[in-house]
């Protein structure tokens, strides 16, 4: 299983990115898909997740109206879009998978597999 976030960068406040995510490796059809962010010295933070081929998404509270998760089944990619960025955005963002049930999707141990993590660096 190989997954690949791309698309951070340095952006100023209220600026938008879109982060990608590529998945390979393996049918991902039942499984669930995930968006976190670490910053330097805090626990890695759930944004969003969603079952690979379901059409309900679950944000965390600190990005829900900010942040939307879209996926691109034909091409295996998994996208966050980020609206109003503020520097509290700032930190290391990961996609991953598992398959848990919903009441663990907040959870980082829900997941098994990791990309490597793309930094996005929001300047006030």
């Amino acid at each position: 299983v190989q997954l690949q976030a791309s698309g951070g960068g340095l952006v100023q406040a209220g600026d938008s990115l879109r982060l990608s995510c590529a998945a390979s490796g393996r049918t991902f059809v039942n499984y669930v898909i995930a968006w976190f962010r670490q910053a330097p010295g805090k626990e890695r933070e759930f944004l969003a997740a969603r079952r690979w081929s379901g059409s309900s998404t679950v944000y965390g509270d600190s990005v829900k109206g900010r942040f939307t998760m879209s996926r691109d089944s034909a091409k295996n990619l998994v996208y966050l879009q980020m609206n109003g960025l503020k520097p509290e955005d700032t930190a290391v963002y990961y996609c991953g998978t598992g398959r848990g049930p919903t009441s663990t999707w907040s959870q980082p141990r829900a997941y098994n597999d990791w990309g490597q993590g793309t930094q996005v660096t929001v300047s006030s």
